[in-house]
């Protein structure tokens, strides 16, 4: 993918509601969706929703296709890939990154006893490697929750 390209597909996932057609058309993936289901899906009116798809297909990140009388709008995956590619490519110096989760909840200064939920005098984690010379860890959030 070329900078221009690039720049073209952000730029076009930097409005709000663009972004979020896109992400639905994502969903629909391979199937895709017509205007309709499209505007009943986002509760946005079908002339704002044309404009943005034409933005989108303009970018190439959107396909259209008439199926009889319906056109059909899908994600163009392929795109979004090579965005991804793209925005990757030198990621790490070209080492290769690893990705760590972050932990869902903050760790108290001393474990709990499961039983008993009362603390206990048990170390909380053993190091289990002397640190290395790894790449930079890139922290993401977790998708679970503390309860």
């Amino acid at each position: 993918m070329e900078e221009k390209a690039a720049v073209a597909s952000l730029a076009a996932l930097a409005q709000g509601m663009r972004l979020r057609i896109f992400r639905v058309l994502v969903g629909a993936a391979p199937l895709g969706m017509t205007p309709g289901e499209l505007s009943a899906t986002l509760d946005v009116p079908g002339s704002t929703l044309s404009f943005h798809l034409k933005e989108l297909m303009h970018a190439g990140l959107v396909t259209q296709q008439r199926e009889g009388r319906n056109l059909i709008y899908r994600p163009a995956i392929e795109q979004m890939n090579e965005l991804l590619a793209y925005l990757t490519a030198h990621c790490c110096q070209g080492a290769g990154c690893e990705v760590v989760s972050a932990p869902a909840c903050k760790p108290t200064d001393k474990p709990t006893d499961k039983s008993t939920s009362k603390p206990t005098d048990k170390p909380t984690s053993k190091p289990t490697s002397k640190p290395t010379s790894k790449p930079i860890s890139v922290p993401i959030k977790s998708s679970t929750s503390c309860r």
